[in-house]
């Protein structure tokens, strides 16, 4: 279900302090994501950006990339912070389809500058997705 109190302001904070991380001198664009694996460990990512601008690399997938390597592949939700101002950060289509890797029913928390944040599920910001169901034999 949906997180609450204590455990979902550690979230959206470690996503904010992700963001102070962020390599970002092209687009002077940070973002910062915190996930949540099932077994309650946070792994935070920030994005980090590249000369070569296809090279660089999202904060969420930097955060699920941290994960796997820990031996994490279940997760329960993801906080994503910006300073976008008035609009909720929300993630592009390829952080989307390496999310859905790990399955479609878990909550995203996408957050506004103020902290202020909305949730939407997984399956809500990728519809009719394909995943790895879809190549069983």
């Amino acid at each position: 279900g949906q997180l609450q109190g204590e455990c979902l302001q550690l979230l959206l904070r470690r996503s904010q302090e992700a963001k102070n991380w962020a390599y970002c001198p092209y687009s002077h664009f940070p973002v910062g994501a915190a996930l949540l694996t099932a077994s309650g460990e946070i792994f935070s990512g920030c994005n980090v950006e590249n000369a070569c601008y296809s090279l660089g690399v999202c904060a969420e997938r930097t955060a699920i990339q941290k994960a796997i390597s820990e031996g994490h592949t279940s997760f329960r939700a993801m906080a994503i912070s910006s300073d976008m101002g008035d609009n909720f950060i929300a993630p592009c289509g390829a952080c989307r389809q390496v999310m859905r890797e790990f399955g479609k029913d878990w909550d995203i928390y996408l957050t506004k500058a103020d902290g202020t944040y909305i949730m939407k599920t997984l399956e809500e910001l990728l519809p009719l997705s394909f995943g790895p169901e879809h190549l069983q034999t």
